[in-house]
């Protein structure tokens, strides 16, 4: 070992994916599908994808319009494992949201016109700069139990366009409710992730992919490529399919890349290649169970919230 390195850059011996009782050598790979509840064409195609295709799992965007119909879905279907894909951000400026807490509790999570932020670089850079720990908290609160009110149970939380929640703080506090509600957290940048493992909590060992940052054309061959070179340890695909219909079209700017992530997820040779290279594919309740008997938060969400200053 280097004397002049960092302790704390040091990776703990064992890999994630061993730490979920699998051997050293063994290709996990979670296939989640984010962005459940923003449209309908969203919600047909992330349930095929899983029923389907080789999808693993989803996220639920509670704030958004088809969130009703991707919970009533997901009740008529208790199989299928889910996390809640918290929002404080909205890219749509024809198909909006807003918070689910009401709006004169959450003032610091809103631009001048009163709605969220949109998720360009300004628009988080702003949001970031303003919003009060204890308004993200009653906002975080609120999409939890808005899930928990309809019956269901989620498997973990991850964040909608804001990595790791964007801020350490946010991170932290995330962490307390997941501790608090029995679920695990997706955390995939570094020092974060390393500050997990080294709490004994398995996240990813690899390389994380967010679909849109693959380029359309070719996009099948690229995704058979990853396949074929995917590293052994605990892995994660957050894809983004949609049927790409009309309405799609018409609100979403990103609906190529959507519909593209669908024709692979649902295609014969994504399953076949799964087979031939012998990945495995899991979903968050196995990472959930181990963060359940893990997680000990420094602090609760309560404490967290009462460092923030005042206005």
């Amino acid at each position: 070992m280097d004397q002049n390195a960092d302790p704390a850059a040091v990776p703990p011996a064992q890999r994630s994916s061993e730490l979920l009782r699998y051997p050293p050598d063994a290709r996990l790979l979670i296939v989640n599908c984010d962005d459940f509840g923003m449209y309908p064409a969203i919600n047909a195609a992330v349930i095929e994808s899983i029923e389907e295709g080789i999808a693993s799992s989803c996220s639920l965007m509670v704030p958004c319009p088809a969130a009703a119909q991707a919970m009533e879905l997901l009740s008529r279907r208790p199989r299928i494992p889910f996390g809640i894909h918290l929002t404080l951000v909205c890219e749509m400026p024809d198909h909006r949201w807003g918070p689910i807490a009401a709006r004169e509790r959450v003032p610091s999570l809103l631009d001048p016109a009163g709605e969220l932020f949109p998720p360009t670089p300004a628009g988080r850079a702003a949001l970031l700069g303003r919003a009060r720990l204890e308004e993200i908290e009653l906002e975080f609160r609120a999409q939890i139990n808005a899930v928990a009110d309809a019956g269901l149970a989620p498997t973990h939380l991850d964040f909608h366009c804001l990595a790791d929640g964007g801020r350490d703080d946010i991170l932290d506090l995330t962490v307390g409710l997941a501790a608090e509600y029995g679920l695990a957290v997706r955390v995939w940048l570094e020092p974060a992730r390393r500050r997990m493992r080294h709490r004994g909590l398995p996240v990813i060992d690899n390389d994380f992919l967010d679909s849109f940052s693959l380029a359309i054309e070719g996009k099948a061959a690229r995704y058979v490529r990853m396949l074929r070179d995917l590293p052994a340890g605990l892995n994660e695909w957050a894809v983004h399919p949609s049927v790409g219909d009309k309405e799609s079209q018409a609100v979403d700017d990103g609906w190529r890349v959507r519909r593209t992530d669908y024709e692979f997820l649902i295609s014969p040779q994504a399953r076949e290649i799964l087979q031939q290279e012998d990945i495995t594919v899991i979903d968050y309740r196995t990472i959930q169970h181990v963060w359940g008997m893990t997680v000990a938060p420094e602090r609760t969400a309560e404490a967290l919230t009462r460092r923030v200053p005042g206005p």
